[in-house]
C-alpha cells in the first residue's frame, strides 16, 4: 500500500530579491481586483501593437474610410425608407447564427429597428479595424477584437429600458411592476454578492436530489476522495470504470439527478464505476502542483481500485482538464510499463492547446504573470475570479442578457440541476493552476513532447490502448476541433465522437433527450489521417444520445458478465470510509 502514501509538494524557487518581488506582486494583486483578473499591460501591449502598424498603413485607413462612408450611406437608406413607410425592410446586416439579442420580431418595428441595424454596423465596422492589420501578431489581433467587441456589448440598445422594445412593451403592460421585481433581484444578488457567495436554490442539495448514486468512499487522502458506486446488476464487467472529472468543477456533473446520472446509467449498464471527487482546495494548498494532482489524484485511484480488484484492467474517463491529466498519467505509464489500462477515453478534454479557443486570448506571459501575482496573494484561484473569466467570455449570455432577462423584465430562471451545479464553484491552488497555464496552455509542451513525469517525457504516441474522444459541437472551453487533434498526436485506435451542445450539456446528454445527436468513426492505428473539416461533412449525422455508442464501444472491450465486486477492499486495506457522495464534494 506504500503507493497509496501522500507525497509531499515540490517548493516554488525563492525569489532573488524576495522584498522587491513581494511588493510587485501585492500591487499587481491590488490593480486585479479592479480588473477582473485582466492584465491592463497585457491590454496596453495589444493596443499598442496595433495603434502603431495602422499608423503607418495609410491602405488600411483608406480602407477603413471607406467601409464606414459605405456603411453610412446604408444606414442612411434603410433609416430613410422606414421613416417613410413603416413596412418591413430587409435589414442592412443580420446579426451572427448565435447573437438572439434582436431575434424578436418587435425589433423590426421602428426606430429600434434603426437602433440596432446602427449597432450591429458599428460591430463590423470596428471588427474590420482591428483585424487584417499587417504586422501585428496574431494573439495582439485576437485581444484587441475580442475587447472592442465587449467594450461594443456594452453599448448595445438591447441593455437599456429605452431601447429595448421587448422591455418597454412589458413595463407598459405591467405598469412598471417589472422593473420593481428585477430591482428586487438586484438586491437579492447584491446581498449574494456581498456575502461572498452565488444564489442557490433549496430545490437542489448534494447528496438528496443530485450525487445520489448509491455508493461508498473507499479511499481518502488530502487531494481526493475516492467512491465507488454499488452495482445494480447481477453480473458486471470484469474491467471497472474510473471517472476523473476536472477539479475545476465538482464530480457530480456526470452524477446530477437520477434521470440524467451518467454514473447511473453505466452501473445500469452494468459496470463498475468509481469516481475521483476532488478536495476544494485552500491556502494550505497553494503548493500542490501538476505533479500532485497526478500522483496523489489519478494513481492513488488506480492503486486503490487495484487493491478493491486486483489484476483487472481499467477503463480510465476523464472529463475536461481531468481528461489532460488522464492523457499524462496514461502517457508516462506507458512508458513506464504500467499496463493497468483496457482503455482510454476523454470527454471535451484536449491535449494540444495551440487552437484552444478564446481561453488563449489570457494566455501571454504580461497575462500570466498578472494571474500568477493575483493568485500569489491568497495561494489560489478563488471562485469569483474563476466564474468571472467564463462570464467574460460569454458576456451576452452570461452578463448582459441576464441582466435584461432578471433586472429590466423582473424574471428569474428555474434553476435546473446543472445550473446548480454550475454555481457550486471550486478553487484552484496557485501552483497548479500556474503549471497547468504555463506548461500546457502557453507552452503546449505535452504536445510538443516536452513534457516532463520525473526526469522523463511523457508523450501521447506511447499509449497503445484505444481511445474513445468526445467533442461537442458548442464548447467555448475545449472547442472540438482542438480535442480532434488527438489524431495527429497518437499511433493506437482512435473513435472520436462529436456530439450536440457545449461543453457540459453535450456530456450530460441522457437517454430521451430532445435535440441530441452525434456523428462517430474509428481510424485504426495504421489508418490515414482525416482533417476536422473534411470529417464533419462526410461523418453522417445519428440522432439520439452519445452514451449508448460508448457503452457498445466499452463492451467490445470488455470480458464476459461475472458477480459483481465487494464494496471496498477486504480487511483493513481499504475500509469503507464514508457513504457517497463523501465529504470533499461539500466544501465550500
Amino acid at each position: 500500500m506504500a503507493q497509496l502514501l501522500t507525497r509531499p509538494a515540490a517548493r516554488e524557487s525563492a525569489p532573488e530579491h524576495p522584498l522587491a518581488d513581494a511588493f510587485d506582486r501585492t500591487i499587481h494583486a491590488m490593480v486585479a481586483r479592479s480588473t477582473a483578473g485582466l492584465s491592463p499591460m497585457a491590454l496596453t501591449n495589444a493596443w499598442m501593437d496595433w495603434m502603431v502598424h495602422l499608423a503607418f498603413s495609410p491602405g488600411k485607413q483608406a480602407e477603413l474610410v471607406n467601409k464606414a462612408a459605405r456603411k453610412s450611406a446604408r444606414l442612411a437608406t434603410f433609416t430613410a425608407k422606414c421613416a417613410l413607410s413603416r413596412e418591413d425592410h430587409k435589414p442592412c446586416i443580420e446579426p451572427l447564427p448565435q447573437d438572439k439579442r434582436f431575434s424578436d420580431e418587435a425589433w423590426q418595428k421602428w426606430p429600434y429597428n434603426v437602433m440596432y441595424q446602427s449597432f450591429l454596423l458599428h460591430q463590423q465596422w470596428w471588427y474590420n479595424a482591428t483585424t487584417g492589420v499587417r504586422g501585428v501578431t496574431k494573439q495582439h489581433e485576437n485581444v484587441l477584437e475580442f475587447a472592442s467587441r465587449q467594450l461594443l456589448d456594452i453599448f448595445s440598445p438591447s441593455n437599456y429600458p429605452w431601447t429595448n422594445p421587448e422591455v418597454t412593451e412589458l413595463t407598459w403592460e405591467e405598469k412598471g411592476m417589472n422593473l420593481v421585481r428585477g430591482f428586487q433581484n438586484y438586491l437579492e444578488d447584491l446581498v449574494d454578492m456581498t456575502d461572498g457567495k452565488m444564489r442557490k436554490d433549496e430545490k437542489y442539495k448534494v447528496g438528496r436530489d443530485v450525487a445520489v448514486t448509491p455508493g461508498n468512499v473507499v479511499f481518502r487522502n488530502r487531494l481526493i476522495e475516492l467512491i465507488q458506486y454499488e452495482p445494480v446488476t447481477k453480473s458486471v464487467r470484469p474491467e471497472p470504470i474510473l471517472i476523473v472529472p476536472a477539479w475545476i468543477m465538482k464530480y457530480y456533473i456526470l452524477d446530477l439527478s437520477p434521470h440524467n446520472s451518467l454514473v447511473k446509467y453505466l452501473t445500469e449498464q452494468g459496470y463498475t464505476v468509481f469516481m475521483v471527487s476532488w478536495k476544494n482546495p485552500d491556502e494550505n494548498d497553494r503548493n500542490l502542483g501538476m505533479e500532485d494532482y497526478r500522483q496523489l489524484g489519478i494513481m492513488a485511484a488506480l492503486d486503490a481500485i487495484s487493491a478493491v480488484l486486483p489484476d483487472r484492467k481499467i477503463h480510465a474517463t476523464g472529463y475536461c482538464l481531468g481528461g489532460t491529466l488522464l492523457s499524462i498519467a496514461a502517457a508516462a505509464m506507458a512508458r513506464d510499463g504500467d499496463d493497468r489500462l483496457a482503455s482510454m477515453t476523454l470527454l471535451a478534454a484536449q491535449t494540444d492547446f495551440t487552437e484552444a479557443g478564446e481561453l488563449t486570448l489570457f494566455i501571454d506571459e504580461s497575462e500570466l504573470t498578472f494571474l500568477e501575482d493575483m493568485m500569489w496573494e491568497k495561494g489560489y484561484l478563488d471562485t469569483h475570479q474563476m466564474a468571472g473569466a467564463f462570464q467574460i467570455l460569454r458576456s451576452n449570455d452570461l452578463v448582459w442578457s441576464r441582466m435584461v432577462h432578471d433586472y429590466m423584465m423582473g424574471r428569474r430562471h428555474e434553476i435546473s440541476d446543472l445550473m446548480f451545479w454550475n454555481a457550486d464553484a471550486t478553487r484552484m491552488p496557485y501552483r497548479m493552476h500556474s503549471e497547468y497555464l504555463r506548461q500546457l496552455f502557453h507552452n503546449n509542451d505535452f504536445a510538443a513532447g516536452r513534457y516532463k513525469v520525473g526526469d522523463k517525457p511523457a508523450v501521447l504516441s506511447d499509449i497503445r490502448v484505444p481511445v474513445f474522444a468526445v467533442g461537442t459541437q458548442w464548447d467555448h472551453v475545449a472547442p472540438w476541433r482542438s480535442v480532434y487533434k488527438v489524431h495527429q498526436l497518437s499511433d493506437t485506435e482512435i473513435t472520436f465522437l462529436l456530439t450536440s451542445g457545449g461543453h457540459n450539456a453535450g456530456i450530460v446528454s441522457e437517454i430521451g433527450r430532445p435535440n441530441r445527436s452525434y456523428q462517430i468513426t474509428t481510424k485504426g492505428a495504421e489508418d490515414r489521417y482525416h482533417d476536422p473539416d473534411s470529417w464533419v461533412e462526410e461523418v453522417p449525422v445519428q440522432e439520439g444520445s452519445w452514451w449508448p455508442a460508448w457503452v457498445n464501444w466499452l463492451n467490445e472491450r470488455s470480458g464476459e458478465p461475472a458477480l459483481p465486486p465487494t464494496m471496498g477492499a477486504t480487511g483493513v486495506v481499504l475500509p469503507l470510509i464514508d457513504k457517497a457522495p463523501g465529504q470533499y464534494v461539500l466544501q465550500d
